[in-house]
């Protein structure tokens, strides 16, 4: 298939729409909220209200911080991220009662692609158990000899339909559209991170694994 390039702008747009898309339902739930404890006088009401808005703000406050590392300039005045602010952001984004989170990581800076590549599998990782489950992140390894592996367990477990076309450049129809981003994305980081990265399923367990590209160890043996 052919290799599909995105030019800047559409890029850019493509993933705002993806942060949007994240943001808009708690922010939305926080309007509500508020909309409540201006019309209603029943106690019950607005303790509901404050409850809604409590929990909204920081679900939202969640999703923009992991935004801020997995898609952002997060720390651009350098070039590595500590792993310990990526475990606490992905915790806050999914650690819930639906998906489990286990996290094996050296307390450690890594290079800032390959922080942005693991968050980004792990994004895929939920997809991967649509009815939720328990995720696996762990690390081992430093620098460009690090390697990630993510095991994503639950019911009804599969690869993500067009996940593996779209990390590698080639989505079906030549088209990359809002929802396809994510993996695209993904797969743009892989290459500039210099890892390959595969999927493998076996029952209801997905195993997603990151390991340098020859070339990279080449370069690291030089």
């Amino acid at each position: 298939m052919t290799t599909v390039s995105l030019d800047a702008l559409d890029l850019s747009a493509l993933l705002c729409s993806r942060v949007c898309h994240d943001v808009i339902s708690p922010v939305g739930a926080i309007v509500n909220g508020l909309e409540v404890l201006e019309d209603e006088d029943d106690a019950g009401m607005r303790d509901f209200a404050l409850d809604l808005i409590r929990k909204s703000a920081r679900q939202a406050s969640a999703r923009l911080q992991f935004a801020r590392l997995a898609f952002g300039a997060a720390g651009s005045a350098g070039a590595s991220i500590d792993l310990a602010d990526a475990e606490s952001v992905t915790r806050g984004m999914f650690g819930d009662e639906k998906t489990k989170l286990t996290w094996s990581a050296p307390r450690a800076l890594f290079p800032k692609n390959k922080v942005k590549l693991l968050l980004n599998l792990v994004v895929i990782g939920t997809t991967a158990i649509p009815r939720g489950g328990v995720i696996d992140v762990a690390v081992t390894g430093e620098g460009e000899a690090a390697a990630f592996v993510l095991t994503a367990t639950g019911s009804h477990a599969r690869i993500p339909p067009h996940v593996e076309a779209l990390m590698a450049g080639e989505p079906s129809g030549g088209i990359v559209d809002a929802h396809g981003i994510q993996p695209f994305y993904a797969g743009l980081v892989a290459r500039a991170a210099a890892m390959d990265v595969r999927f493998a399923i076996e029952g209801d367990t997905v195993t997603i694994r990151a390991t340098g590209t020859p070339a990279a160890a080449d370069d690291a043996a030089a």
